[in-house]
């Protein structure tokens, strides 16, 4: 009997399997020490040396080309944390050595020292590598072939990535900025143990999902390692590549939250609430806030269209994902007006901006990794999530260098230039859509709600074997 016909009954909670959560909060504190340490990172750097809370006293330009090549990094080493998951240690375990070395390297980077400056963002940059891919990778093995599910419980999974970037804007972004920028580093260390921690106590609830496909006893799964791809996996693998262009776009305009709109906010923002100066990191919360608050109303909408037959396929969601939040650049279009003619600009603009991107987020990302899990072999589940994420970091650098243009170009060109830019992309790849949707080969063309759970998901369609 093969292997998986002995799956017995996935045990859920609201709806999911209880692995989701598990997967979720192991995301959520991951995150938590990521976007921690980054709410602070160019912080930091930009900070006077001589300062009562001393940073690097880097410039500006300086400071968001380490930010860009950084977060570049972080999502490029996905590509061998992917291969590594595939070919020597499987998923589960990838994740475990991930969260090891994150924990290793935001502790290494409390110390005030630049070797351990540097050691630390080597350590979280193999770390995320081998943690980013494969979880979610993970989230998708949780579902069977055409569950409709899937798509939300990538969203709830998301919502748990934002969870603890919310959490950590706040909490790491005021310690850092107020008591002292390691004591924040610090804090991001304490938040990945913890997550490491309820990751391990939950694997009863991961049994059957995330192991080393190499050494599984399934012939089923044996020979889906083995064989060369077939026609269809190649057309899907196309499909993939081209929708990680829009990847790239969109990640290289939207990460100008933690770089050039950090700095608009600290430098040109007027932050004053009721008499309060509000801390520029907390504007890094806006996102992760706006998602936990709109995530399940967004993926509730897109999964009402799917049963009622309107367009709502991955590639749709992604475009219309990225016009709005192209759109959203308009309004620092207008924060850089008022600033030109005023000398600072309100607050309300940045909102405005967060809450487009946002909701363009919602439409793209959970939906582009949902879309993997579809789409991809499974000989190359956890290298193709990694090479999605190496395209985000791609989209990081993107956002360095678009940043770093602001010194010269001035912000209004730049963010009125992103604005323009992503809108006219978003919609010449809707032009091609449907030529792009018939090379899935109706991947999605049979999503459905399904309540019987005896079977687990499988990455690829089981007609691929037949092809």
């Amino acid at each position: 009997m093969s292997e998986s016909l002995q799956y017995q009954k996935q045990k859920e909670l609201f709806g999911h399997p209880v692995g989701l959560y598990i997967l979720f909060f192991t995301e959520m504190w991951e995150r938590f020490s990521y976007y921690g340490m980054r709410a602070i990172l160019v912080l930091y750097l930009v900070a006077e040396a001589s300062s009562g809370n001393p940073g690097l006293g880097w410039t500006n330009g300086d400071a968001l080309s380490l930010y860009g090549t950084y977060t570049m990094l972080v999502y490029v080493a996905s590509i061998p944390g992917g291969w590594i998951a595939d070919k020597f240690l499987g998923q589960k375990q990838s994740v475990l050595v991930g969260g090891i070395l994150l924990v290793a390297g935001h502790g290494i980077l409390s110390i005030q020292a630049m070797w351990a400056f540097y050691t630390g963002l080597g350590l979280i940059i193999a770390g995320v590598g081998m943690l980013k891919p494969n979880i979610s990778t993970m989230v998708g093995g949780l579902y069977k072939a055409g569950d409709i599910r899937r798509d939300k419980g990538f969203t709830i999974f998301y919502i748990g990535i934002n969870v603890g970037a919310f959490l950590s804007s706040l909490i790491v972004g005021y310690v850092g900025e107020v008591y002292g920028w390691h004591y924040g580093f610090g804090l991001a260390a304490i938040g990945m143990l913890l997550g490491l921690i309820q990751y391990l106590a939950g694997q009863k609830h991961l049994k059957y999902v995330g192991n080393n496909t190499n050494k599984s006893m399934d012939p089923e799964e044996k020979a889906a390692m083995q064989r060369p791809l077939s026609k269809i996996e190649k057309d899907r693998m196309i499909v993939l590549f081209i929708s990680f262009i829009l990847v790239i776009v969109f990640w290289g305009a939207f990460e100008q939250a933690g770089g050039l709109m950090n700095i608009y906010a600290s430098e040109k923002t007027n932050r004053m609430l009721m008499g309060w100066e509000v801390p520029a990191s907390w504007f890094q919360s806006l996102n992760a806030l706006f998602i936990i608050l709109l995530g399940t109303s967004v993926a509730a909408y897109w999964a009402h269209r799917k049963l009622k037959g309107k367009i709502s396929t991955s590639l749709f969601k992604m475009c219309i994902g990225l016009i709005i939040m192209g759109a959203g650049f308009f309004f620092m279009t207008g924060a850089a007006a008022q600033f030109n003619s005023e000398g600072s600009s309100a607050m309300y603009w940045l909102v405005a901006a967060y809450l487009f991107h946002t909701v363009g987020e919602l439409c793209l990302s959970p939906v582009a990794l949902s879309y993997i899990t579809k789409l991809a072999p499974l000989k190359y589940a956890s290298l193709m999530m990694g090479v999605y994420f190496a395209m985000t970091g791609f989209g990081n650098k993107v956002a360095g260098l678009l940043g770093e243009s602001a010194s010269d170009l001035g912000e209004y060109t730049v963010f009125t230039g992103i604005a323009i830019f992503c809108v006219v992309f978003g919609l010449l790849v809707m032009l091609v859509r449907k030529k792009l949707e018939n090379l899935t080969h109706g991947a999605e063309d049979n999503e459905r709600e399904i309540d019987d759970d005896n079977e687990p998901y499988e990455l690829a369609d089981p007609d691929f074997n037949k092809a």
